[in-house]
């Protein structure tokens, strides 16, 4: 049986003989609590109690008021415990739930999930556009792709915001902005590799009651890729603005503030993606940081240096490459903008692929590159 132990120091007025404690121990024993005396100190194990009983059995049965005084006094002054149908659960009762055959279980629940995307043959990706960024429409020129050659996608589709963005309209209708973007999307999830990622960063537009991150994921489940988790990239109340309250102390339609990104996470196939141990390049460190997905990182700030109005700071491409790619995989990125995560690809060892409307994005891009040291 296993118990937390508390110790309290006693009064030297206070006289506990051993036949109460016996009594103590005989009525409630283990499974519940035990009391022992050393030298000057009360030294009580907890396991589990119904305390409103607990409370009134220790009134009639003990006789010796200091001590049930005392021992009611230590159990209250426990701040970490489970409660549940007027029981106190101090010990596991924070550890996770054991499920019996869970992994039998979780196949069976799975059936069917990324079974269209079945393992298929490992195509090569064509050297014309290995280490490039090119200048073109994501969708057509992926149509140019073999199947299953890319081993990670990492991307940041445009807003729908109205931003300023070269070459593109960032304000046009909803169900333009979302076909145009889940065509682009198809092409991706054929060129993945068979355990390959899918990452996406969003931003919903809260002001249009549109949650994109909800509606992208939705479209990437139904093409029969496995969810494989969301991450907060939490901004540090950038951009929040505190006077946008919506309605000023009223519940008719306050407005909600979010300091943080999505990065919504998507595997082919398989959870599980092929790669030597060797060309794993995350320390254990960061691995263990990391894997908690809420990832507090600045903005970037030199946005007006590079002329485009809403890049991602390198740390974030850095973190999901590390996370879920290994050294030499290729990566992707379909609406590449001035380059970051192709120039973060090439700074871990990855090869890349980058490709964007704007003829100005692309030059900068691969400027940027060049002229990395």
């Amino acid at each position: 049986m296993r118990y937390i132990t508390r110790d309290v120091k006693l009064p030297k007025s206070v006289d506990i003989r051993e036949v109460d404690l016996r009594a103590f121990n005989g009525e409630f024993g283990p499974g519940m609590v035990l009391v022992n005396r050393q030298m000057d100190k009360l030294s009580l194990k907890l396991h589990r109690l119904n305390m409103t009983q607990f409370e009134d059995r220790i009134m009639r049965t003990i006789k010796h008021d200091e001590l049930a005084k005392c021992v009611v006094n230590v159990i209250k002054s426990v701040k970490s415990y489970g409660y549940s149908n007027g029981i106190k659960q101090f010990v596991d009762y924070d550890k996770e739930r054991k499920v019996s055959n869970r992994k039998v279980k979780s196949a069976a629940r799975l059936a069917g999930i990324g079974a269209n995307h079945a393992t298929g043959d490992t195509s090569k990706l064509p050297e014309r556009y290995t280490n490039e960024i090119i200048c073109a429409d994501s969708e057509q020129l992926l149509k140019s792709l073999p199947d299953n050659c890319i081993d990670i996608v990492f991307t940041s589709p445009p807003y729908n915001f109205g931003l300023e963005y070269d070459g593109g309209n960032d304000a046009t209708r909803w169900e333009k902005y979302f076909d145009k973007l889940y065509a682009i999307l198809d092409q991706c999830v054929r060129v993945l590799k068979h355990g390959g990622r899918i990452a996406i960063n969003v931003q919903p537009l809260f002001s249009d009651h549109i949650p994109t991150h909800h509606v992208i994921s939705n479209h990437l489940s139904s093409t029969g890729l496995i969810w494989k988790g969301e991450i907060l990239w939490e901004k540090n109340n950038y951009n929040c603005k505190y006077t946008a309250w919506g309605s000023w102390k009223s519940p008719s339609s306050p407005y909600l503030k979010y300091t943080w990104e999505f990065i919504e996470v998507f595997c082919k196939g398989s959870l599980k993606k092929a790669g030597s141990k060797e060309n794993a390049d995350i320390s254990a460190d960061d691995f263990k940081k990391w894997v908690y997905a809420k990832w507090s990182i600045a903005p970037e700030r030199n946005m007006k240096e590079f002329g485009h109005p809403a890049m991602f700071p390198e740390e974030v491409p850095r973190r999901v490459l590390q996370l879920f790619s290994f050294k030499h995989d290729i990566v992707l990125d379909p609406f590449a903008g001035v380059g970051t995560t192709c120039k973060v690809a090439k700074m871990l060892g990855r090869r890349y692929l980058g490709i964007d409307i704007s003829d100005e994005y692309v030059r900068v891009a691969k400027k940027r590159i060049t002229e990395m040291r």
